[in-house]
């Protein structure tokens, strides 16, 4: 399963719910339709079916979590409120941290790095530096809360 791809279709999805006020599931449609027919992205259109499903569970989790998410990833943004983002950093940062909080299936290192790459791919090199800080510091903390209180120095 190629999970960057579907990883790029929830970002470009969320940024649909976001802009035009459609629902997730219309939004990953929308996104997947405009892949198959103009596949400006370059991908294989037999790997759009295999990465729907994973697809969906990012954009549903997303959304179902968004809340807590904006809670969590406010704390870490240094002088910035989450609604004063980029549409395209605030849906990266939301998608990593949802990974990061919610599905442990994905290792905190490998999220965000995808999370780098997709901020690189959407914007620039300073979004990647960007969402390389604020994640960086969601893990620190992270890391720091399971420690045992013995082992720590």
């Amino acid at each position: 399963m190629k999970r960057r791809l579907a990883r790029e279709i929830a970002v470009q999805s969320l940024y649909q719910v976001e802009m035009n006020g459609v629902t997730g599931d219309e939004a990953v449609n929308m996104v997947m339709d405009e892949a198959r027919q103009e596949n400006e992205i370059g991908t294989d259109v037999a790997e759009l079916a295999n990465i729907d499903a994973f697809t969906r569970e990012l954009v549903h989790g997303v959304q179902e979590k968004q809340e807590l998410i904006d809670q969590k990833l406010v704390v870490y943004l240094t002088g910035w409120q989450v609604d004063r983002l980029s549409r395209v950093d605030r849906q990266i940062l939301r998608l990593a941290a949802y990974e990061m909080m919610f599905r442990q299936e994905v290792p905190p290192k490998v999220v965000i790095n995808e999370a780098i790459e997709l901020a690189k791919h959407f914007g620039l090199e300073e979004n990647g530096k960007f969402v390389n800080g604020v994640l960086g510091r969601m893990l620190r903390e992270r890391e720091e809360e399971q420690t045992p209180e013995g082992d720590k120095p």
